[in-house]
C-alpha cells in the first residue's frame, strides 16, 4: 500500500466515523424526551458537522456551522426552554411517526439519487475546478493580494452576499429574541411589586 492509498483510506475512515456519529446523535435526538438533552445533543451535532466540513476542506462552512449551529442556535433554544417545560409531550398516536418516517425515507432516496450525477470529491475536471475555481485562483493574488482564496471570495468577490447573509442571521436572532419576550421579562423583574400591581390594575381597567 502506497502512502497516497493510505491517506485516502484514512480520510475515508474519518468520514465514515463522523457520519456514523452524526447518525447516532440524530437517532438519540429523535428518541429523547428531555428538551435540555436534545438541545445539548443538537449542539454536539453541529460541532461534529463542523469537524466533518473541515475534513472536506470547507473551512468557511465549518465556521458558519460552529457559530450558528452550535453557538447561536443553542443559546436561543436554551432561552426558549425558559418559557416551556423541560420534557416533550408524547405523541398521541404512532401514525404520525410512521408518516414522518416515510417522508424522511422518500426525501433521502431522492437526495441520494440526485447525488449520483454530482462530480467526485476533489475531481480536477469538475466545472467548479475548471471554470470558476481557476479564475479565482488566477485573479485573487494580483487583484486583492490575499493569500487565502476562500477569504478573498467571501470578503471581496462575494462581499455583498456575505453581508446579506450576516444581516439575515442577525435579523432572525433578533426576531427570536423579540418573540421570546426577554425584554418584557427583564422589565418585569426590575419593577417593584407595587409597580406590577399598578400595571395589572391599569390593564384591567383598559379591558
Amino acid at each position: 500500500m502506497t502512502g497516497l492509498e493510505g491517506a485516502d483510506l484514512s480520510v475515508a475512515l474519518l468520514n465514515i466515523t463522523l457520519l456514523s456519529t452524526l447518525f447516532v446523535i440524530a437517532i438519540a435526538i429523535a428518541r429523547l424526551r428531555s428538551l435540555f438533552a436534545i438541545v445539548m445533543l443538537a449542539g454536539i451535532y453541529s460541532l461534529v458537522s463542523a469537524v466533518w466540513f473541515v475534513a472536506l476542506d470547507a473551512v468557511d462552512v465549518a465556521f458558519t456551522e460552529a457559530a450558528v449551529g452550535a453557538g447561536i442556535s443553542t443559546v436561543l433554544f436554551l432561552g426558549a426552554m425558559v418559557l416551556t417545560s423541560r420534557t416533550a409531550k408524547a405523541a398521541p398516536n404512532m401514525r404520525r411517526h410512521i408518516i414522518a418516517g416515510l417522508v424522511v425515507i422518500a426525501v433521502g432516496a431522492i437526495l441520494v439519487y440526485a447525488s449520483i450525477d454530482l462530480p467526485g470529491f476533489g475531481d480536477p475536471n469538475s466545472p467548479a475546478n475548471t471554470h470558476v475555481g481557476v479564475e479565482y485562483l488566477e485573479r485573487t493574488k494580483p487583484e486583492i493580494a490575499i493569500p487565502n482564496v476562500v477569504t478573498a471570495v467571501l470578503a471581496s468577490y462575494r462581499g455583498f452576499d456575505t453581508l446579506g447573509e450576516v444581516g439575515v442571521v442577525f435579523m432572525a436572532g433578533l426576531g427570536v429574541v423579540l418573540l421570546l419576550g426577554f425584554g418584557e421579562r427583564a422589565l418585569g423583574a426590575q419593577l417593584p411589586q407595587g409597580g406590577r400591581r399598578r400595571e395589572e390594575e391599569d390593564d384591567g381597567g383598559l379591558e
